[in-house]
């Protein structure tokens, strides 16, 4: 797999069937590694290891209805009170970033009101923080760490 703009970070690989496999530690399980999900756990530890984000309050694709249509969201993040405090919408490094990448996770946002989101491909990472009084979204150059937002 190629080279993410992430630090270098430990993962548990395998082989098995002809396939790469890589152990996610919120699935506590190995999954298939294709570039999305590389993208993926990069996040998942980029969230625990350097924003502080407790392990046991991020979920990985999990279904959401969004408009009565069947969706799986990349990453969620939780406070401790159970409100969503970070959307994640990943893509392959290969995938440019786009508005529609936007519209997706705005629309996933619709169900879930999260506080932040991030859009990443790996390369380019997106932070915004959801004004809810204002109806948009501001973009910042970090993502915040979990120590600093308000819950």
């Amino acid at each position: 797999m190629e080279a993410l703009n992430f630090k270098n970070y430990s993962f548990r690989l395998k082989k098995a069937d002809n396939k790469l496999w890589i152990f996610d530690l919120i699935r506590r399980k190995y999954v298939v590694l294709q570039p999305e999900e590389w993208v993926r756990q990069h996040v998942v530890h980029f969230l625990i290891e350097e924003k502080g984000y407790p392990k046991s309050l991020i979920n990985v694709e999990k279904k959401l209805s969004v408009n009565g249509l069947t969706k799986r969201y990349d990453v969620v993040v939780y406070s401790k009170k159970g409100v969503v405090l970070l959307i994640v919408e990943c893509k392959a490094p290969s995938v440019t970033i786009t508005q529609q990448t936007f519209d997706q996770i705005a629309r996933y946002n619709l169900s879930l009101n999260a506080q932040y989101l991030m859009v990443t491909n790996g390369i380019t990472h997106y932070y915004c923080q959801t004004d809810y009084n204002q109806y948009k979204y501001i973009f910042l150059a970090d993502l915040p760490h979990y120590n600093d937002l308000t819950l």
